[in-house]
């Protein structure tokens, strides 16, 4: 067997280039488009460009890795400077900047261009030439080193392939460029590097021994791949340009995978004893060797010994399948235009360089941002939002969709109401459990006791007042009749009119709200029986069974509901996904951000946009099966539940649990009414407790002024009686006082004044100095309206018993703010008329 050559491969080397400064044009650049301040901020990353730059133009590291890893920063550098600053001789642009690189093939020619487009293709090209100096520096004969040559060559076949498809076109659009960076050269350059990284597995299959037909399906892809780089060659404007030692080694490599290629084929056919095939097959090889080495030119020793060791031995296999064909098997040679042609098998194709060179992760000039990537940002966002709304409104259109069919077929509430556990429904479940936790029916008598207790505590202070006043003016009565017309204070009758009005009208609301109690009393007994259904617990277990049939034919009821459960089963695990998908569109949507990749990205955004979009395609498939099989579903649900239907009879069932419905709705209305007239019950007797003991304390002052009044008048009557200033004699009166002395002495004066006393000529003491309303006038009514106020004129008041005794007994519940016209009409009441501290409900209106 032949062995392949070892190190008879070719990289490319590097093309050249001559000095340039970065810093200072896009710096001036940064400072007049956008500012100052920005220009400071980007000088670190200038700075660290610049550096990339200087080191691609002179190497300092030897190691191939360093420099293909050098060339990948740079040219992702490069990806983000293009976007954000545009190079040309345009005097809005940054036109300072010129790029010069030199031929790799041929040296002496250059091209010096202001495009970043120059730049980019350079730096690609030698990127591509890096990793094929990698791959040729591995040491292949042992597997490791064969599996880092193999992968350096398709690595190297990815740069090219990027720079024919992307980079290449836009730099011959602008022309002036060299022949190396032409899309026809990157093309040869990639099928040379796939050529030789599929030698590289050739190597492997012959070092592993495979079998010989599986040796010659690699070898002929690694020909046909040579064949391609040499037509290429041969064609313009490639075939005046390289020098004749590349054309012919591609050339010899060619013949010589081709003649592999027939010579493994024609050892696998030995084998099978199909000789005169073999026989063709080693005439063709030989006969493609021969020709090939007709018009080579310095080709490399180690491969021409290859080439002759390959030779060689087609030559002794076919002299020996001659002899034996002649001897043994007699069979007709085919001639070559009858064979079919050989099969082929690729094991290698171009890495893609778009993860590697993906600059969207680089933190360069990241505070810059143009406006036509932020336009195209934009742009990208509306598209985005377009397919997250219409997903979404598909998702919850099919759980409205899965909701209203469902409901129409009373679903899953029969299935549920078959095995027990069925519930009401949501808002009636709810106004149950509200009339539960607040007592129920079974609490209204509770309430009701406690409502008959406040209006007994009102009708109490009520009987309370009136005492205290019938008390005052029977007093009142017997010292009239006692003294006669020395008597002259007013009549209690007179002062206390308003009063008792007061104390009537709160008897004849007591009596209207004991009415009003007894028809709530009538109605809780009446509907106690009809209400008793809310104090159920569960409130379900009111509810009507669905019950099975009698009688059935088939004994099927349970494979119908089972079938029509796992359907529904099915249903719920659609909606699951539903709302998974749509957790799912709004996750991408939060993660999806291109800015990064649209300022590495130069050029129209059209095929970046296609591509981000595309992300969206998977879940918008998903979301239109998930549609899909929920409309078959529902088919297939409906038309279980009329069989269920039919055999369960669930329209009777149904038109008993929407009785029951009703019952338990009107149960609530009617526990509701009955709860909120004795709320309002109670808010009436507790508002008027505090009004009545309001009053109470008003006549509790009038009473206590009526006495120091009546005190005063005694000792008046005595003094008059007597003859004297002061009064000295014993009475047998109330409140008088006997002195055992018979001799008259004088009396002492009382340690204090009446509030209404003053000596003629003195003002009134200050803290009584209010006047008081002389009961020889009408009384002013004490039901004014809020928020007026009568107005006082301040008099001296005489010594006139016909005035109130006590200015405060008018206490802040009676006293009107402003004298009420005379209407002929009696005041009105303030509990028929809501006053401000009085909440009137209607239920306690005076019927």
């Amino acid at each position: 067997m032949a062995a392949p050559a070892v190190n008879v491969m070719l990289a490319v080397h590097e093309k050249k280039t001559t000095a340039v400064d970065l810093y200072r044009p896009l710096r001036q650049y940064i400072a007049t488009n956008f500012s100052e301040r920005e220009a400071q901020m980007a000088e670190d990353d200038l700075d660290s460009v610049r550096q990339m730059r200087s080191d691609v133009e002179k190497p300092t590291n030897p190691s191939p890795e360093s420099r293909r890893d050098l060339l990948l920063s740079y040219y992702r550098a490069i990806a983000l400077i293009e976007p954000r600053f545009p190079i040309s001789s345009d005097r809005s642009h940054v036109n300072s900047l010129t790029f010069t690189w030199y031929d790799a093939f041929k040296p002496s020619k250059k091209a010096s261009l202001q495009s970043i487009h120059l730049e980019k293709s350079a730096i690609l090209f030698n990127i591509g030439a890096a990793y094929s100096q990698i791959a040729l520096s591995a040491d292949r004969t042992s597997p490791a080193g064969l599996k880092q040559a193999c992968n350096g060559f398709q690595s190297a076949a990815g740069a090219f392939s990027m720079l024919r498809e992307a980079v290449a076109p836009k730099l011959a659009a602008l022309g002036g460029a060299t022949i190396d960076l032409s899309v026809e050269c990157a093309g040869m350059l990639e099928r040379l590097m796939l050529a030789q990284a599929q030698e590289c597995f050739f190597e492997k299959v012959i070092a592993d021994a495979k079998p010989h037909g599986i040796c010659s399906k690699v070898a002929r892809q690694v020909g046909l791949f040579y064949e391609e780089a040499y037509a290429t060659l041969n064609a313009a404007p490639l075939n005046q340009h390289f020098d004749r030692t590349w054309i012919s080694h591609i050339q010899l490599k060619a013949a010589q995978f081709y003649a592999e290629a027939c010579y493994r084929c024609s050892l696998e056919l030995h084998g099978k004893e199909e000789i005169a095939e073999e026989i063709a097959r080693l005439k063709i090889g030989i006969n493609a060797l021969t020709d090939a080495k007709k018009s080579i030119k310095g080709i490399a020793a180690p491969l021409l010994d290859a080439v002759s060791r390959l030779e060689g031995h087609m030559n002794q296999n076919l002299e020996r399948a001659i002899k034996e064909n002649d001897r043994v098997y007699l069979m007709r040679v085919p001639p070559a235009s009858s064979l079919i042609s050989l099969p082929a098998a690729s094991l290698v194709k171009p890495v893609p360089m778009n993860e590697v060179l993906d600059a969207s992760k680089e933190r360069l000039f990241s505070n810059l941002v143009p406006d036509n990537s932020t336009k195209s940002l934009s742009r990208y966002t509306e598209m985005v939002d377009d397919i997250i709304r219409t997903q979404a409104e598909k998702l919850q259109q099919g759980s409205e969709i899965t909701r209203v069919k469902l409901k129409e077929m009373d679903l899953p509430d029969s299935i549920l109401a078959l095995d027990g556990s069925f519930s009401l429904p949501m808002d009636l479940k709810e106004d149950v459990e509200a009339v539960q936790i607040s007592g129920g029916p079974a609490g209204l008598e509770a309430e009701l006791q406690q409502l008959t207790d406040l209006r007994r505590v009102n009708q109490e202070l009520l009987v309370q007042t009136e005492e205290l006043l019938q008390k005052e003016a029977n007093e009142d009565t017997q010292f009239r009749t006692q003294f006669g017309t020395k008597w002259t204070r007013p009549q209690s009758s007179t002062l206390t009119k308003n009063l008792l009005d007061r104390l009537n009208r709160f008897a004849a609301n007591l009596k209207q709200a004991a009415e009003s109690d007894a028809r709530i009393e009538r109605s809780i007994r009446d509907h106690s029986t009809f209400m008793s259904i809310l104090d159920r617990r569960p409130i379900e277990s009111a509810l009507p069974n669905l019950a099975r049939p009698i009688m059935s034919l088939d004994n099927n009821e349970d494979a119908i509901v089972g079938a029509l459960k796992q359907s529904l089963r099915q249903l719920e695990n659609l909606g699951a996904q539903r709302a998974g998908l749509e957790d799912m569109l709004k996750e991408m949507k939060r993660k999806d951000d291109i800015l990064p990749k649209l300022l590495a990205t130069s050029g129209s955004h059209e095929d970046l946009f296609k591509k981000e979009i595309a992300k969206y395609d998977s879940i918008r498939e998903e979301i239109a099966q998930n549609i899909e099989a929920q409309e078959q579903l529902l088919l297939q649900i409906q038309a279980q539940n009329e069989e269920f239907a039919a055999i369960f009879n669930l329209e009777d069932y149904k038109v008993a649990r929407d009785k029951c419905y009703k019952q338990i709705a009107a149960a609530i209305a009617k526990y509701r009414e009955i709860k909120d007239n004795i709320n309002e019950g109670m808010k009436f007797y507790v508002t008027l407790q505090d009004a009545i003991n309001n009053v109470k304390q008003q006549c509790s002052d009038f009473v206590m002024t009526r006495n120091i009044q009546c005190r005063e008048m005694l000792e008046d009557v005595q003094r008059q009686m007597a003859g004297l200033s002061f009064a000295s004699g014993q009475s047998n009166l109330p409140r008088s006082t006997s002195h055992p002395s018979s001799d008259p002495q004088p009396a002492p004066r009382p340690s204090f004044t009446p509030p209404f006393f003053h000596r003629p000529g003195e003002h009134p003491r200050p803290g009584f100095s209010q006047p008081y309303t002389n009961y020889s006038q009408p009384p002013p009514s004490p039901y004014q309206a809020p928020g007026q106020y009568q107005q006082y004129t301040n008099q001296p008041p005489s010594h006139d018993y016909s005035q109130p005794a006590y200015p405060g007994w008018r206490g802040p519940y009676y006293n009107t703010h402003m004298q009420q016209p005379a209407t002929g009409h009696p005041p009105p009441s303030p509990y028929n008329v809501p006053p401000q501290n009085y909440p009137q409900g209607g239920y306690y209106r005076p019927q």
